[in-house]
């Protein structure tokens, strides 16, 4: 396997390999010099075999149980967002290496995890969205995550690329699953929380937790409404969450856990380039005559165990089932229904074999789901002519394992796999013709090594296998008869990486190839449609995730400074295609960098400049002939604790008023396409909060 050269990346890692042993020099420097308060690191996103004292314990648990993966992994904790406003992944996760989170508008936005579903304009394929381990995914792998809601979560896991085998995933992006609070694990008994700002924002919220005795409950609602940044952008939404649990003695509880969400979303639509960025504010002239909107009404409810059988072996299942109404106005009025259950169990055992140290975990997962959908002519948003009216039925079935051995006291050999099955039955009440099915099995085996310093340093290295069949809304794509013959995405993904905490310094790079077969794509084929979906011959998709954590060795008006920078280096393209050579693929940027420096003083008092910068210009067509300008966004975070409980942060974005374009959808050829898939990104800004905690 050969990666392109670049100076960048090259340099980063020399500068990574060079820093741990300078930074013990730095922190005893920077103790000479000025004995300032040592910065928290409880926004941390990295993970290393050595517990982070700043965290909860909750938070370090966590942090310890995805320490033993051989691959790419992070946890954001909710304290690391709790001072912005924070309103979806491109809130929560902009400081993970290796995720792509964009902002669309609203709650909208594109979560792509080393490429995947990397041409994918709306919704979500190719990473796992879960909560408590229940997917947000219809049961064809479709994701509406506009119901997850961040101020609900305790943390948030990252398992990035082919590493989402704790749940039996096989999906070339990962997994991202929020872990709901309960009445022991939340990090305050009462919280209050008030945030107002740009473009008529407005969100209230509150939380309880609660224990007694062996009882714990966990109750969240909030409530938002926004004019947006675009015309035709309003937006409401209420949420409400409760966790309610009963313990039975040490690692052993059972707990039901309910979760509701009414979100309203007006859609201001693409734009061309020009529109974008000259007039970024106005709608999609369609978008006001459609009246578009996308109104989504979520119920999920899951009674979930953790139950210890012996010293040695763990059980964690849950059963579970939630129900979706879309309303949803585009070119058309959709109509859907969606009903999606389900149950896992995973076992957990840690012990000894052939007196060597190991542990292992196996399982399974099953969901099955239906979509009753209806479409209709676009009568100004109302619903005209009966135009299509279907039912979509899906499975899937998940059995995997992994297991450690280590081979010395450091260094551990893992080895897994996941067999997978899915099944896809189609029936069309206006024309028969069109009812389809179909099934699909595979075996995606995982090798893997995991060695670990004294300090908790690791390195680890993996080869894993991932399958991703076709959803629905690949397999009909009107007007072909039945299912349009799109194959499932098969991919072998290598990476290797370090991460760890040596004095001043913490650091997370990972660098990574996959090479797929039958890459699934989608291009825009007008204005306001649905994509077409195709699958490419062979694609790559290679590149660097890098993460650095810098105590400063100074101090600042008695205040710490903590430097946090990510970098991404992505090359995705073609491989001998016979159409697009081997072009680049669209979307995602080359080179991208983000860093924040937080001065922290003891008084309680914190602010947070920080950057970021698109280096390079993505394209924009498959044929590389128009590329999205690159840009440089600064914003500003400041926070003080004016006393015990109470908190008032500022969150000020794009301080320069930049007109750029953040996201947007893949054409063909943008010499002969319409090229009115962009989505501007938002003008300064600015939200005050006020959260009252104890």
């Amino acid at each position: 396997m050969s990666f392109r050269t670049t100076a960048a990346p090259c340099a980063l890692l020399a500068a990574a390999s060079l820093a741990a042993p300078a930074s013990a020099q730095a922190l005893t420097l920077a103790q000479t010099i000025a004995p300032a308060a040592e910065p928290t690191l409880l926004d941390s996103v990295i993970v290393t075999g050595r517990r982070n004292t700043d965290d909860p314990v909750v938070v370090a648990e966590a942090r310890d149980r995805l320490s033993r993966t051989p691959g790419a992994v992070s946890v954001v904790s909710a304290e690391s967002y709790a001072n912005r406003f924070a309103q979806n992944f491109a809130d929560t996760l902009r400081n993970v290496p290796g995720v792509l989170a964009q902002k669309r508008y609203g709650e909208e936005a594109r979560v792509s995890i080393r490429g995947s579903g990397v041409a994918q304009g709306f919704h979500q394929r190719g990473v796992l969205f879960a909560q408590d381990g229940v997917p947000f995914a219809d049961a064809d792998g479709f994701s509406d995550f506009q119901g997850v809601d961040p101020l609900s979560a305790r943390y948030i896991e990252i398992y990035k690329g082919a590493n989402t085998l704790r749940f039996g995933g096989a999906q070339l992006g990962g997994a991202i699953n929020l872990v709901t609070p309960t009445g022991r694990t939340a990090a305050d008994d009462t919280v209050l929380q008030m945030e107002g700002g740009s473009f008529g924002s407005l969100r209230a919220s509150a939380q309880l937790a609660r224990v007694s005795g062996d009882w714990d409950v966990f109750a969240a609602i909030s409530a938002l409404q926004a004019d947006g940044y675009r015309d035709h952008s309003d937006q409401t939404q209420a949420r409400v969450t409760l966790n309610a649990g009963r313990s039975f003695g040490q690692d052993r509880e059972v707990r039901l856990i309910f979760q509701a969400a009414d979100i309203k979303q007006d859609i201001p639509g693409a734009l061309t380039l020009d529109q974008a960025l000259t007039t970024p504010e106005m709608a999609n002239p369609g978008a006001i005559t459609g009246d578009q909107a996308r109104d989504l009404t979520l119920k999920r409810l899951t009674l979930q165990t953790r139950w210890r059988l012996n010293e040695s072996t763990v059980f964690e299942g849950a059963v579970w089932g939630w129900q979706k109404e879309l309303w949803h106005p585009i070119f058309q009025v959709l109509n859907t229904d969606s009903e999606t259950a389900g149950l896992f169990g995973r076992f957990d055992w840690s012990g000894s074999l052939a007196g060597k140290r190991a542990d292992l975990f196996y399982g399974l997962s099953y969901r099955d789901g239906q979509i009753n959908g209806q479409r209709y002519i676009n009568l100004a948003g109302q619903a005209g002519a009966l135009q299509a009216d279907n039912l979509q039925k899906a499975t899937g079935l998940d059995v995997f394992a992994e297991g450690r051995l280590f081979v010395t006291d450091r260094l551990a050999l893992v080895a897994g796999g996941s067999f997978g099955q899915a099944t896809r039955d189609y029936a069309d009440h206006l024309n028969p013709a069109n009812d389809d099915s179909i099934d699909y099995d595979w075996f995606a085996p995982r090798l893997g090594l995991l060695w670990e310093s004294e300090d908790g340093a690791q390195v680890f290295a993996n080869v894993t296998r991932s399958v991703e069949p076709p959803t629905y809304g690949a397999l009909v794509q009107a007007p072909l008869v039945g299912f349009t013959p799109v194959d499932a995405q098969d991919a072998w993904t290598a990476e290797v990486g370090t991460r760890g905490r040596r004095g001043a310094l913490g650091w997370d790079l990972t660098a990574y190839r996959s090479e797929i077969d039958g890459e699934i794509l989608n291009f825009i084929t007008g204005p306001d449609i649905p994509a077409a979906t195709f699958n490419a011959d062979k694609t790559v998709h290679q590149g660097l995730e890098a993460g650095l954590d810098w105590r400063l060795p100074i101090e600042l008006a008695q205040g710490s400074l903590l430097l946090r920078q990510t970098y991404n280096w992505s090359d995705f393209h073609f491989v001998d295609d016979a159409r697009w050579g081997d072009n680049r693929l669209p979307v995602v940027p080359e080179h991208a960098y983000r860093a924040e420096l937080t001065w922290r003083h003891p008084s309680g008092l914190s602010v947070t400049p920080s950057v970021e910068w698109r280096i390079s210009a993505p394209y924009v067509d498959y044929a590389n002939s128009l590329n999205a300008p690159g840009y440089t966004v600064l914003g500003l975070n400041a926070a003080w604790t004016v006393a015990d409980g109470l908190t008032v942060f500022a969150d000020a974005r794009n301080l320069t008023d930049e007109r750029y374009v953040g996201e947007f959808s893949a054409v063909t050829d943008a010499t002969i396409a319409s090229t009115a898939v962009f989505l501007p990104g938002e003008g300064r800004a600015l939200y005050l909060g006020l959260r009252m905690a104890y």
